[in-house]
C-alpha cells in the first residue's frame, strides 16, 4: 500500500515552514512527499489579489492529483495550513491529519508583549538582526497587503463551523512559546475534536515555526510513529 503525504504551509510563508518535517519523513520513509506552494506565497511573496478560495483550491487539486498516484493520504498542515488541512479532511477521505500549530486561534497577547520585549532589548543593543522574530517578520510586514490578511480571516471562517465534526486521526503540535497562535488553540482542538484516536504535544521550547525547534526532533520521532 503506497502512502503519501500532502504538507501545507502557513499564511505569508512557504514549503520552507514544513520541509524540516518533510524531509525527516523522506529519510524515514518510502512515501510520496508532496508540498505545494498556495498562490502568493514562498520564498519571495506576491499576495497581492489572491484569496482564500484560490489557497484552498490549490490544496484542493494538490490532493487530488497525489489521490492518483497513492493509496492512502497523510495531511500535515502548519498554521493556516492546518485549517486547510482541516477543511480537506471534512471533503475528502485522508488516512491521518497532523496540525502544526494550526491557526484556528491567533496572537497570544503574553508570549506577544515577551517577544516586544526581547525585540526591545535587541533594539536597544543594536543586535536586533539576531532576534528570531525579527528575522522571521520583517520582511512580512512589508510584503503582506492587508487584502490578505482579511482573506486569511475569511478561511477562519470557512472552517470554524465545521472543524468540530472532524473525525479523522489527529496529532497536534504546539509551541508552548508561540506568539501567534496560542497554546489553548491547540488545547481547544484536542478536546473538541471528534476522531477516537488523538494526540498533543506541546513543545515547552517551541514558538511559532514549530518545525524549526530546539526539541524538534523528538517530535518528529513521535508523529512519525502515530503515522506508521
Amino acid at each position: 500500500m503506497k502512502t503519501g503525504v500532502l504538507c501545507i504551509h502557513g499564511f505569508s510563508g512557504g514549503p520552507y515552514e514544513v520541509a524540516p518535517f518533510a524531509n525527516y519523513l523522506e529519510q524515514h520513509t518510502d512515501w510520496e512527499i508532496v508540498t505545494p506552494t498556495l498562490p502568493g506565497h514562498g520564498e519571495k511573496l506576491s499576495m497581492r489579489g489572491h484569496t482564500h478560495k484560490e489557497w484552498l483550491m490549490t490544496a484542493e487539486l494538490a490532493y487530488r492529483d497525489l489521490a492518483k498516484r497513492v493509496d492512502r493520504i497523510i495531511v500535515v498542515g502548519f498554521s493556516m495550513g492546518g485549517l486547510i488541512a482541516l477543511y480537506l479532511a471534512k471533503r475528502y477521505r485522508i488516512e491521518k491529519l497532523v496540525l502544526l500549530s494550526a491557526a484556528l486561534k491567533y496572537v497570544s497577547p503574553v508570549q506577544l508583549v515577551a517577544d516586544l520585549r526581547d525585540l526591545a532589548g535587541h533594539f536597544y543593543r543594536r543586535t536586533l538582526k539576531e532576534n528570531e522574530v525579527f528575522i522571521r517578520y520583517a520582511s512580512k510586514l512589508r510584503d503582506v497587503p492587508i487584502r490578505s490578511t482579511f482573506e486569511f480571516m475569511k478561511l477562519v471562517a470557512v472552517v470554524k463551523p465545521f472543524y468540530r465534526t472532524v473525525t479523522t486521526p489527529t496529532f497536534i503540535v504546539q509551541g508552548a512559546l508561540d506568539g501567534i497562535v496560542p497554546k489553548k488553540t491547540a488545547m481547544l482542538l484536542y478536546e473538541t475534536l471528534q476522531c477516537s484516536e488523538k494526540r498533543l504535544y506541546v513543545s515547552e521550547k517551541g514558538k511559532h515555526h514549530i518545525c524549526y525547534s530546539s526539541d524538534c526532533e523528538a517530535w518528529f520521532h513521535e508523529v512519525y510513529r502515530f503515522l506508521q
